[in-house]
């Protein structure tokens, strides 16, 4: 019976720690995105106006067909790229600044 006993406590004690493991990872608060609050606007001569809305800081979004003007009217600092995947920075808007492309056109686009 001792052996019994001896495996019951450590079952016991092993059920024990999974279940306060478990109340102080659900307790931690979720981790979710963050998220710019406001609008980008951006003009393609192909696709004419256009917007993101809110979009989530450190994602890369795509410029449809490129942007020759894009206007930043989020909380949160815009970098804008010459690519289609966010590695070739153009320039950095801070809120409430715009700007012109020619030729490369801004491509894509990044925030926080």
């Amino acid at each position: 019976m001792t052996a019994t006993r001896t495996t019951s406590a450590r079952s016991t004690r092993a059920a024990l720690a999974a279940a306060a493991a478990l109340a102080v990872f659900t307790a931690l608060p979720a981790s979710t995105a963050h998220a710019a609050t406001g609008t980008f606007f951006y003009h393609s001569s192909q696709s004419g106006d256009l917007e993101i809305e809110d979009p989530d800081n450190g994602e890369c979004y795509l410029l449809l067909q490129g942007a020759t003007s894009v206007q930043n009217d989020t909380d949160a600092d815009a970098r804008v790229y010459y690519d289609q995947g966010c590695e070739e920075l153009a320039d950095t808007l801070a809120p409430g600044v715009g700007r012109t492309f020619t030729d490369p056109l801004a491509r894509s686009v990044t925030f926080g």
